[in-house]
């Protein structure tokens, strides 16, 4: 096979940025899936260049020339920036593909703009793509198998690629470590919740820990797992056999029905220093935390006393919720949560606005039927900036008084000195202060207010999120253009555009509309 030279790019920053956060931890948020496409690259004999995208780098400088096949990895709300990188590095001649979230959730918009498209991809998919590419267009093509790889490069094969990433964070160094795929939960929002589980090779995870003590003194881990112990006691012991007690830390996304007062002991023993389970919501998804028979104050008060038990064992915890499910009705739910916050002053709140990515999870077809999906451009599909489904049970102007009304109270001077004597840990003090005054706390609070003021004063938005047009406001023009910086005189034709219904008119048989039409 003639030897190429491949480009990967994992684009963590959708944009040009500078801002200190990006700085200390855009690094530290790389993905593992464009590291895995960078090794197996490598092991067919290809040249590969890989960069982490943190914001800062000058991509056209740092790929080399005349690059045969880019590899993009993307989030939804980056989405705009890898249509550009497409084109521009498309007008250099090379072949682009794009994997990651947005290639799940929106192949059909993504093939108007790339080469291939991937969905579930195997190392098999790599090696087959690069032995017969070529320029796909004006559509390309999409490129899935029917289930997640059995089998993924640990750090050890994917090092070389981790560790320059690495050397951009200038005091946290956080490795990406994985030890399964899919989820056994079906909540019905989840890009996961139909992708069966498999935990990944514990002897390759061994390996991987016991490496990592020969680069780091405590090496600080984070999993991957889109919900980590399923599978504990060999998760506990693949730790345990790979060094002594205490050897690492670890950062793990999990659920409450996972995090028993006995697991909590053993995951302190091995370790673990930060847990993010998701609550989501006090009326319904009780399956994570045990409580699908409880709803409202009840189950304030049994999670809040979960959570706090929490403290017991790890420094930091980040409770996850979702704003504007569809058995959301009036103040309540708000009121709730703030109830929590009281309740539990050491956990971090982390709020998402409902979103529905595509065709990530079988519920966005409901959504998509009911006329609810809004054609918010990708670019703030992150679940806070733009919630894309108009609310079942609230009026837009009265579900953002709600939102800003529990973000004030949750980033309040008060509720951050709260949160900060409550935990003594000198790391956990240090960033949830600097979350909660940074883009994710108090710069949400700022942003909201003014989609607030916009729907209150201008007509043609406030039209646009009621659906009655699709003309983008200028508000949300000026944040594209200003966030791609230099990257905007590339973004294509139509890019700014996307049919919200595609899932339904794919499987409805009707032909998609696209955007460059």
């Amino acid at each position: 096979m003639k030897s190429l030279k491949v480009g990967v790019i994992d684009l963590v920053g959708k944009g040009p940025a500078n801002t200190f956060w990006a700085q200390i931890m855009y690094a530290n948020l790389a993905s593992i899936m464009p590291q895995v496409v960078a090794a197996w690259c490598e092991q067919q004999g290809h040249k590969v260049t890989m960069i982490c995208y943190t914001g800062r780098e000058d991509l056209r400088s740092e790929m080399p020339e005349k690059v045969d096949v880019v590899f993009i990895c993307a989030f939804t709300q980056a989405a705009l920036l890898a249509y550009a990188l497409s084109n521009y590095f498309q007008s250099r001649g090379a072949v682009t593909v794009l994997g990651g979230p947005h290639a799940r959730c929106y192949p059909d918009d993504a093939i108007q703009y790339f080469d291939y498209v991937l969905g579930f991809t195997h190392k098999s998919t790599i090696v087959g793509l690069l032995a017969n590419y070529g320029p796909q267009r004006p559509l390309g093509i999409t490129l899935s198998e029917k289930q997640q790889p059995t089998h993924l490069p640990g750090v050890i094969e994917r090092w070389k690629f981790i560790a320059p990433t690495l050397k951009k964070a200038p005091f946290l160094k956080i490795v990406p470590m994985i030890g399964s795929l899919g989820c056994p939960y079906t909540c019905s929002f989840c890009i996961d919740s139909v992708v069966p589980y498999q935990a990944m090779d514990f002897d390759v995870i061994k390996a991987d820990l016991r490496f990592l003590l020969t680069q780091f003194k405590r090496p600080l881990i984070v999993w991957h797992d889109p919900n980590f112990g399923v599978h504990f006691k060999d998760n506990m012991e693949a730790i345990a056999s790979a060094a002594p007690l205490r050897s690492f830390r670890f950062i793990a996304e999990s659920s409450l029905s996972i995090l028993t007062e006995a697991h909590l002991a053993e995951m302190k023993r091995n370790g673990f220093e930060a847990l993010l389970p998701g609550v989501e919501s006090w009326y319904e998804l009780g399956n994570k935390s045990k409580t699908s028979h409880i709803t409202g104050a009840e189950k304030v008060d049994r999670i809040s006393a979960h959570v706090n038990k929490m403290f017991q064992y790890v420094p930091y915890v980040q409770t996850n919720f979702v704003l504007g499910l569809d058995s959301d009705v009036g103040a309540d739910p708000f009121e709730l949560t703030k109830r929590f916050v009281d309740q539990s002053p050491a956990a971090f709140p982390g709020y998402s606005l409902l979103t529905a990515f595509g065709q990530a999870a079988p519920l966005n077809l409901e959504y998509q039927r009911s006329g609810r999906v809004l054609p918010f451009p990708f670019h703030f599909l992150n679940n806070h900036l733009a919630m894309n489904l108009k609310p079942k049970n609230y009026e837009w102007v009265d579900f953002y008084d709600k939102v800003i009304d529990l973000t004030a109270y949750s980033f309040s001077p008060k509720a951050i000195y709260r949160r900060l004597r409550a935990n003594a840990n000198g790391t956990t003090q240090w960033m949830n202060v600097m979350r909660a005054i940074s883009s994710e706390g108090l710069g949400r609070l700022r942003f909201y207010k003014k989609l607030r003021r916009q729907l209150v004063e201008d007509r043609p938005f406030r039209q646009y999120f009621e659906g009655e047009t699709t003309q983008l406001p200028s508000f949300y023009l000026h944040i594209i253009q200003k966030d791609l910086g230099s990257w905007w005189q590339w973004l294509p034709k139509g890019a700014l555009e996307h049919n919200p219904n595609a899932y339904l008119d794919k499987t409805q048989g009707k032909q998609l509309r696209l955007s460059k039409e």
